[in-house]
């Protein structure tokens, strides 16, 4: 168990620092989802059911929501799309 523990605060870390060097915004929003559903984790490892279900609901889903429908008001999805296939 105590290796299972190590293991998420790990991913825990990399993800955090993998949403702030990440330049494609999709791909930190997804990172930032995982994020948050590995912190729901460590919370139902702590005994502590109700931060799970919150760090849940508002963590990787409302937010991830709000953060999807914000990048396609702003158009930056197919922004994105668009200058990857001018690279190519």
């Amino acid at each position: 168990m105590r290796i299972f523990e190590i293991l998420l605060l790990l991913c825990l870390i990399v993800c955090a620092v993998s949403v702030a060097f990440t330049k494609d915004l999709l791909t930190s929003i997804i990172i930032f989802m995982s994020y948050s559903l590995i912190m729901c984790v460590i919370w139902v490892l702590l005994q502590s059911p109700d931060l799970a279900i919150t760090e849940a609901a508002v963590g990787a889903g409302v937010t991830s929501i709000l953060f999807f429908v914000t990048l396609k008001k702003i158009n930056a999805i197919r922004k994105e799309a668009e200058d990857e296939q001018k690279e190519r």
